[in-house]
């Protein structure tokens, strides 16, 4: 993996976080909304998350990025949080991604969270397979649960425990 700084994500960075997600919002079925991120709601998020946003920076700028927040509302699932992973194209296989999440891991543990959920599109095989090595089980699967490019696609639903059961 060539030179590279994971650190928080910032409002200047929302530009090019949008940049790297809305390809995937456009063109596959790695996630189910339709709507391109605004630099503006990315910026918003940010500010949210706070660390529990963090980007990857090459010398050549922004190239992936990691956040986590509320799996569901209520204080009954506060502890449990669902994370989302983006990289940018060509850096597959570089160690990014595992780099990200194992950042965000240790951010949701020093936050005190329990757990880590992953939604994650069925047909993202790759997604599947690279939770799968990184400690994630899969615990539930909820067909049709998304529609995209006029098909039905079930979602997968994984989970890494942050910390030994009491």
């Amino acid at each position: 993996m060539a030179e590279l700084t994971l650190r928080p994500a910032r409002a200047g960075d929302a530009e090019a976080i949008a940049a790297i997600w809305n390809p995937f919002v456009r063109d596959s079925t790695i996630t189910f909304t339709t709507e391109e991120k605004t630099p503006e709601a990315v910026a918003h998020m940010i500010e949210e998350r706070g660390r529990a946003f963090l980007v990857a920076e090459a010398a050549n700028g922004l190239s992936g990025f990691a956040t986590y927040g509320a799996f569901r509302g209520g204080p009954g699932y506060a502890r449990t949080q669902e994370h989302s992973v983006f990289t940018a194209p060509g850096t597959a296989g570089q160690g990014l991604g595992r780099a990200l999440v194992q950042a965000l891991e240790a951010e949701a543990r020093q936050a005190g969270h329990h757990s880590l959920i992953g939604g994650i599109s069925a047909e993202n095989t790759g997604a599947l397979a690279f939770h799968a090595r990184l400690g994630f089980a899969e615990v539930g699967r909820i067909r049709e649960a998304g529609r995209k490019f006029d098909r039905w696609i079930d979602l997968v639903l994984v989970q890494k425990m942050l910390f030994p059961a009491a």
